[in-house]
């Protein structure tokens, strides 16, 4: 009984851990002295070759603008970082095949089980599409990429406007968080 209790919990974390929305990944360069970044303006030729519509891509911007604001930034003609979008997107299909007792014909067609039996289960088939949406930080002087963050997650079809900015405004939050990076000293 004792045993049955932990597992509860630790089942309730895989649970909850499982289900994170966007998954993050990030890349900078260690020679880069992010401190020495204040001011930021979108890198228009990066932004234009983004495969979204013009109005997701302004709510993408509008995303990242308040971001860097709210980090201290200033938007400026004569950036210190520009600041840059790239898209994918793809289908996934999922198969599941939920097999077990219940009422079926046996393990196979006619089986000697009769209505009772292994195979009673269902099967089903959904498909999501599951985007990543890159934030590509170049230091203006230099025109080299400092910083990279890449969200990954499913993505709503929604005719919703206001769950379609939500779920933008995620993706573009939960990238920004890991920005500035955590520069470890070199001992």
């Amino acid at each position: 009984m004792k045993t049955f209790r932990l597992l509860i919990p630790v089942a309730l974390l895989v649970l909850v851990s499982s289900c994170v929305s966007v998954r993050v990944a990030t890349d900078y360069d260690r020679q880069a002295d992010f401190n020495e970044y204040k001011s930021f303006a979108f890198y228009k030729p990066g932004v234009d070759k983004a495969e979204i519509s013009d109005l997701d891509k302004k709510r993408i911007l509008r995303a990242i603008e308040a971001e860097l604001v709210a980090k201290g930034f200033v938007k400026s003609s004569d950036p210190d970082i520009l600041v840059s979008i790239f898209t994918k997107e793809k289908e996934r299909v999922n198969v599941y095949n939920n097999a077990g007792w219940g009422w079926g014909w046996g393990w196979g067609w006619g089986g000697p089980w009769g209505p009772w039996g292994w195979g009673g289960g269902f099967n089903s088939v959904s498909t999501t599409t599951e985007g990543s949406l890159y934030i590509d930080l170049i230091d203006a002087d230099k025109k080299e990429l400092i910083w990279q963050g890449k969200g990954t997650g499913n993505l709503s079809r929604s005719s919703d406007m206001n769950k379609k900015e939500a779920r933008i405004k995620e993706f573009v939050t939960e990238i920004m968080k890991t920005y500035p990076p955590q520069v470890l000293a070199a001992n």
